[in-house]
Parts: C-alpha cells; structure tokens; sequence
C-alpha cells in the first residue's frame, strides 16, 4: 500500500462515514416530526423511543446505503478532480486501473461490513423498528390484520384450510384439516368455527365432524365443541409480513423452507431478502465504478453536474430495484433474476464508463 492508497482510502471511508451522519440525523427528524403524536398518544414508553431510533439508524442506514455510497464517493471524487489531484495523479505515470484500486479495497471494506451487518445485525433492529411501528405507531394494526383463504401445509402429511381468520379474536371460520399417509386421505376434519385459546394453547371447535376414510366403508363423528391441540401455532395462520426482514441468515433460510413446504404465497418476497443481503456487497463494487468513472474528470459545471449525474443514477437504480422486485413479489418473475438484472444492467455500465473514463 503507497501513499496514495492511503490518501484514498481515508477520503472514501471518511466521506461515507460523514454522509451517513448527516443524512441519518435528518430521517430521525422527519420520523419524529411525523410521528410524535401518535407516540404521545399511545402513551410510548420513552425507553422504547429511545430504542426505537438505536434500531431505526440501522434500518435507515442499511436501507440506503447504496445510495449514501454512490454519493460520497461522487462527491470526494469530484473533488479530487476539481483540485486537479487526479491530473496530478495519472501524469505522475500511474495508470487509471491502478489509481482505481484504493477505491476497491475501500470498498471492500465497506462491502464486508454491510455484509456483516445485513445477515445477522440489521434482522434484529428491523424487528425491534417495525415491531414499535405496529404497537406504537399504528396504532396496533398488526393486532387486527386478518387472513382469508388460508391453505397451508403445516406438516409432511397434514393440510388446513380456513375461510378466513381475524387475529384480535383469533377466530376463524370453516376450518378443515386433512391428514394423509402415502398420498392417501386417512381423515378429514371440519369445523364451522375455530377459536385459538391461549391460556392453554389449545384450540375450540365448534360444528365438529371428523370423517374416518376405510378400505370400505368411512366412518363419521359428529360433536357439538371439542377441544383440541394441532401442530401448528396462531402465527402460522397470520404470518407477519416483514418477518423475513427479521431473520439472520440461517434462520431466513429454515423460515423459507417451511414458507414453502406450507405453499406460502409470499416465498418470492422472502427469496427476494434473501438474494438482496447477498447482491448488497456487489453493488457497492458496482456504484463505486460508476461514481470513479464519471467523477474522475474535470467538468465545465464542477461537483454539481456530477451529483446531478450521480443524483439521476441512484434514482434509476432505484426504479429498476422496485420494478423488478414488485415483478417477483406479484407475478412469477423469479426472485433471483429480479435481484441481479439491477446489477447486471449496472455492471455493464460501469464496464462502459469505465472504458471511456481510461481513454
């Protein structure tokens, strides 16, 4: 490592460090501005708030992090350039790759860092973010979601059906639950209502019928309520929407085994976490090539017309991250192609500016 690895490096870190001081400060205040109210009105213990926005740092940070990075590195860069450092640097005999690598070890670190902080730190502060949110602000929707048309299977033999299940009471109505053995039904139960009890975690059936399929004849019995346990729990019949964002890696994993063994429609939305925390480091390669390439040069116009260009980029990315993404989460658009196509589409105009910036 030169001197001149050194000088970058330190620019690189310190910049993004700085950005993310001055941005994350401002979201804490726009959040808090929107809703303090809500939080004087459900009373919000200040223990919570406080923890609250520890989690909320971390969410916020995470979640636009490409962004902060593109920016910084935009901003230094230009800089550089502007005090005619980078003229300096490349007349001086030192070829546009080689100036390039500080920037990528730098990089590096960071990448590393988000990595890190992506698979097993930020799960945790995005539960305790949208946990708040729900109890606090929200105002306890997540108490009164409700579920309909519920088919999942909750082991390798048994499948349930349900019209509809509400939460709050955690009542439900015409339960039915099918148990088969090598492919073939051996009973089916209904009920006309299902209500969970959770003093004893058992579960209330009333209009009960369970029909027991023989070699020749099938037999019925029919109850007015029984009392009952089964091998699923309550928030297998309302799954929390953002819980795969609550998940280290290997638990992620094992959530997305059973989403899918249970026919969840929501697997392409947790896939779409999961190939997010891996494509999060590669894009930081990718962002600091662009912002290099197109900021390295001196321009009529300074820094503003490359954070402009730079401004123009991120909100791109953006678009194409949400298009795709909303394209796997409701069609069948494979998750993974709706993670990467970005980075490909990127990735080769990083290559192009590249190219261009070296001639």
């Amino acid at each position: 490592m030169k001197i001149l690895d050194w000088y970058i490096i330190k620019k690189y870190l310190l910049t993004f460090s700085v950005m993310l001081l001055l941005f994350v400060p401002i979201g804490i205040m726009v959040d808090i501005s929107e809703n303090i109210d809500k939080m004087l009105a459900t009373k919000a213990p200040t223990d919570e708030i406080i923890m609250y926005y520890v989690n909320f740092v971390l969410y916020f940070a995470n979640l636009l992090f490409p962004i902060f990075l593109f920016l910084s590195v935009i901003w230094f860069t230009s800089k550089m350039a502007n005090d005619t450092e980078i003229i300096a640097i490349l007349s001086s005999g030192v070829s546009y790759l080689r100036f390039l690598r500080p920037f990528l070890v730098a990089a590096s670190i960071v990448a590393i860092v988000a990595f890190v902080m992506g698979m097993y730190i930020v799960p945790n502060a995005s539960k305790g973010f949208n946990e708040f949110r729900f109890e606090y602000i929200k105002r306890g929707r997540k108490q009164v979601r409700n579920n309909s048309e519920i088919y999942k299977q909750i082991t390798n033999n048994d499948f349930i059906y349900l019209k509809n299940f509400n939460f709050k009471s955690k009542r439900g109505d015409n339960f039915t639950l099918e148990h088969f053995e090598d492919n073939v039904l051996q009973y089916k139960l209904q009920a006309r209502t299902i209500k969970y009890n959770e003093e004893d975690s058992t579960y209330t059936l009333r209009g009960y019928k369970k029909r027991i399929v023989g070699a020749m004849n099938d037999s019925l019995i029919s109850e007015r309520k029984v009392d009952t346990i089964f091998p699923f729990d309550v928030e297998d019949l309302t799954p929390v929407t953002y819980m795969a964002e609550t998940l280290n890696y290997q638990e992620l994993d094992e959530f997305i085994k059973k989403e899918k063994q249970s026919g969840s429609p929501n697997v392409n939305k947790h896939l779409l976490v999961k190939y997010k925390r891996w494509s999060l480091p590669i894009t930081a390669f990718i962002l600091t090539i662009i912002a290099v390439a197109v900021s390295s040069m001196k321009r009529r116009g300074g820094m503003g017309v490359n954070l402009a260009f730079g401004i123009s980029i991120a909100f791109i990315y953006i678009f194409f991250d949400k298009i795709f993404g909303t394209m796997a989460e409701k069609s069948g658009f494979s998750p993974m192609l709706a993670v990467w196509v970005p980075n490909i589409v990127f990735g080769v105009l990083a290559l192009y500016l590249l190219y261009n910036a070296r001639r």
